[in-house]
């Protein structure tokens, strides 16, 4: 059963397209993750928290749906803002009395701090906790709450190791009953760790990231590799295998002996060699620039010349990288590109 869609919404700020008309869908007991950027993830909860009416499309929690300009509290949505607030002159078990109350909750206070592992600092006052603990005390709204839908934004940003163990225990507890969990994130690694499904959310809409589960050891070779497409490039995330297309791929990076895919400004570990990257990405368009890089020359935004013997080339990113031109390769590179 669907319990959160938005079907076929889209955002245009004056001339301007940021988001294409997507379709995202959650069932019942699914715990999705979308990745996207920081500006990307606030309009979404902008739109879900009415402060932003959509202009196109719909927007459904459970059988109800957001009307917009027309936005009412819906207790079957339950949203948990990475900035979410807690009162800090509130001792913990003072802060969990007064959100069982104003839920109206028939959850008991000692389990949701034992689960939270809270239950040392009930007397502490907020403002006295660490960031870690504190992010999980906003975590306990969706114990009280208890809403179809729960989104959760950025929950791993700046937490320690064992929030994080914590944040994923909860997240799977809720899916056992049959919640539906949207993950916003601008972090790859956090929207692989926490979704099952996991999509990319840009203005040309919405993506979906091709994942295989289970995988343990990087490969020895590219003849290993034989059930993936040879149009895609594997990267191992934890557990997880990502496959990104050539087409996303910024740069590659050698260093400590491992290549790294540079993708909007995230780099993710690949499990091939330089040389069999060079080999495999050449049709694509990318180039040996360097000894220890390959770059997209579809994202090479200008050839930056710092000496006679000194080349940079910068890329078309947000923070405009600059990878190393190699004198030899400085040639080469006019020829394909047709210069003289």
């Amino acid at each position: 059963m669907v319990l959160f869609e938005m079907k076929d919404v889209e955002k245009r700020r004056e001339n301007t397209i940021v988001f294409s008309p997507f379709h995202l869908s959650i069932n019942e007991g699914e715990i999705v993750s979308v990745h996207t950027t920081t500006d990307g993830r606030q309009q979404l909860l902008n739109w879900l928290t009415g402060n932003d009416p959509i202009t196109g499309g719909e927007i459904r929690i459970g059988n109800s749906e957001l009307i917009s300009g027309d936005w009412t509290y819906m207790p079957e949505l339950g949203v948990i803002f990475l900035e979410e607030g807690v009162y800090p002159r509130l001792s913990v078990k003072d802060h969990l009395v007064f959100l069982k109350r104003l839920f109206q909750s028939k959850e008991k206070v000692d389990i949701v701090a034992r689960k939270l592992q809270l239950e040392h600092r009930l007397q502490t006052k907020a403002k006295h906790l660490s960031y870690s603990e504190m992010r999980r005390l906003t975590m306990a709204k969706l114990y009280f709450q208890n809403p179809l839908v729960m989104v959760i934004e950025e929950p791993d940003q700046n937490v320690d190791i064992e929030t994080k163990r914590i944040f994923i225990n909860l997240l799977y507890e809720l899916k056992e009953e049959g919640k539906s969990l949207l993950i916003l994130t601008s972090n790859m690694e956090a929207a692989i760790t926490f979704g099952e499904s996991v999509y990319r959310l840009n203005e040309n809409g919405l993506e979906t990231v091709d994942m295989k589960t289970g995988y343990s050891d990087p490969p020895a070779s590219i003849d290993e590799l034989t059930d993936f497409k040879i149009n895609k490039i594997p990267s191992k995330v934890n557990d997880k295998l990502i496959l990104f297309d050539p087409t996303e791929i910024d740069y590659i990076e050698s260093y400590s002996g491992q290549s790294h895919l540079h993708i909007r400004n995230e780099s993710f570990k690949c499990v091939f060699t330089m040389q069999e990257l060079e080999d495999k990405l050449r049709s694509f368009g990318f180039f040996r620039c360097h000894r220890s890089y390959i770059v997209n020359l579809q994202k090479v935004r200008e050839v930056m010349t710092w000496t006679r013997n000194s080349y940079s080339l910068i890329i078309d990113d947000k923070e405009h990288s600059q990878i190393p031109l190699s004198k030899n390769k400085m040639a080469e590179l006019k020829d394909i590109l047709g210069l003289k």
